[in-house]
């Protein structure tokens, strides 16, 4: 079921938009799992804590024309990204994404914020497409609690609180270089991969410069137009591979997100990319 850009206020969500090519996200996908299969210790880690920051065949596939043009219709001419992950399910490794609303701990406001998914391997109702429930971020600011699940995807494994079961949902079903865009206060979630291959999603949170940062300072990279605001502290694309000033550039980053995302949380994050850590004044 095709969710056109045009209609993306009222749902929330448009799907598929062709972005790039098989070809592309073949080579892509490669290089991700060869990177995954590789050895590095810092390879999980590098995947979750914004990688556009980390390799530019990464910074390129966010900001390619197709992505931007897409984005720049629903948030206008001046555009940041905030933050990048992978969202990687194994067959059968038991991952999911409980129902769960992006804007509860981000942080952000206003709430003119998507955040593209791009598919490198087919996402389907199998391999535990994204579901969204299309409208739903019309509604208030649901409530939420966090669970720390097992095998939950999200960092405080946050899930919504109230029944949603009246709600109509939707599968994203994606083809290898197709993209949907969402809002941030879309429900959405997803289930574990039940097929035999495994489910590569490459996920971008775009802002408009006018959307401020509550609770801190944090990193973001101008990718269109111009930033008349300075609400964020501005960070160059990365320059090679892995280079020892990005990393640090990047954890950085993910340090100053976390603070804010685990704030008031119970619990220490299952995941590196959302521990804490003192946040230091590198530039870039």
């Amino acid at each position: 079921m095709s969710y056109d850009l045009e209609r993306y206020q009222e749902n929330g969500i448009a799907t598929p938009i062709p972005v790039i090519g098989n070809a592309q996200a073949a080579d892509i996908c490669a290089r991700v799992q060869a990177f995954r299969a590789s050895g590095d210790s810092r390879a999980d880690l590098a995947l979750q804590a914004s990688p556009h920051l980390l390799f530019p065949w990464l910074y390129a596939l966010a900001t390619g024309s197709r992505v931007l043009d897409a984005v720049e219709q629903i948030l206008g001419p001046d555009l940041l990204i905030w933050s990048s992950q992978f969202f990687i399910k194994d067959p059968g490794d038991g991952g999911f994404v409980s129902w769960h609303q992006d804007s509860t701990y981000w942080g952000l406001e206003p709430l003119t914020i998507a955040s593209a998914w791009i598919a490198l391997a087919p996402s389907t109702p199998e391999s535990g497409c994204m579901q969204v429930a299309p409208g739903s971020h019309n509604l208030d600011q649901l409530p939420h609690k966090d669970t720390f699940a097992p095998g939950n995807l999200l960092s405080r494994g946050q899930e919504i609180a109230v029944d949603i079961s009246g709600m109509e949902t939707l599968d994203v079903v994606l083809q290898p270089g197709e993209m949907s865009l969402h809002h941030v206060a879309l429900v959405h979630g997803s289930q574990a991969n039940r097929s035999t291959w495994s489910r590569i999603g490459f996920v971008v949170r775009y802002i408009p410069t006018s959307v401020r940062q509550l609770g801190g300072r944090t990193r973001a990279t101008l990718v269109r137009g111009e930033d008349r605001y300075n609400h964020f502290q501005l960070t160059e694309p990365p320059v090679g591979e892995l280079t020892d000033q990005s990393w640090a550039i990047a954890m950085d980053a993910k340090a100053r997100m976390a603070a804010i995302l685990m704030q008031s949380a119970a619990q220490k994050s299952r995941y590196a990319s959302h521990h804490l850590a003192p946040a230091t004044d590198s530039e870039g």
